[in-house]
């Protein structure tokens, strides 16, 4: 149990070369859930992704360090998302039109592990939240947010104050929850400044949003 949540936990990542094969996959009753990706060239070849061109070609042509494709994070999303595995071979063709040719580029994707099956809990602020699981079965924290998320919340409607709507989360919320709930039958805790610090302007309404699998 414990190797299977440290798995659903963890943020991977991988990366591949032009011409490379890049390949996701994730522990069994998980799928992907992409978190970000990048394609293109930020870096010089010498530190990744060496040219493939001959030495006397790389050298005429000059190489484009600043070079990166819109196109990446939704192409992932096509490919990848919530799949067991995937595996693709890379190519600029794949993102559409290539921004730098003659530069060699390459994929980055971070991406997590999402239980097939899961809950979602949310208390307003000030409120509690409980979660509990069944019999013989313990709480698994994914994912947890203490503050104001850009679209808001809908079971938390925000009293229009004058405030900007701007989004402010906790750094620790997900720490907090893993140590308040991790592996047992139930657990509760306040939505709270008090258990998460503020991490918005004074005077903005929060939530806490909580995923989790039994």
């Amino acid at each position: 149990f414990a190797g299977y949540i440290s798995q659903v936990l963890k943020n991977y990542s991988d990366h591949a070369c032009d011409g490379e094969y890049v390949s996701l996959r994730c522990p069994h009753r998980t799928t992907i859930s992409i978190q970000s990706s990048f394609y293109g060239r930020i870096v010089p070849s010498h530190q990744l992704c060496p040219s493939r061109y001959p030495h006397s070609y790389a050298t005429l042509i000059k190489e484009d360090v600043a070079c990166s494709v819109g196109t990446s994070l939704q192409k992932m999303l096509d490919e990848c998302q919530d799949r067991r595995s995937c595996q693709f071979l890379v190519n600029s063709r794949l993102f559409g039109m290539d921004p730098c040719p003659g530069t060699g580029k390459y994929l980055l994707v971070w991406y997590k592990c999402r239980p097939n099956e899961y809950k979602s809990k949310v208390a307003c602020e000030d409120d509690k939240l409980r979660l509990s699981c069944k019999k013989s079965m313990v709480i698994a924290i994914y994912s947890a947010i203490f503050g104001r998320t850009q679209g808001g919340n809908l079971e938390c409607p925000y009293q229009n104050l004058g405030m900007p709507m701007i989004e402010c989360q906790s750094a620790t919320a997900l720490q907090l929850m893993i140590k308040r709930c991790h592996g047992k039958r139930s657990c509760s805790i306040y939505a709270s400044t008090y258990e998460f610090g503020d991490p918005c302007y004074p005077g903005i309404q929060k939530h806490l949003n909580v995923i989790y699998t039994c």
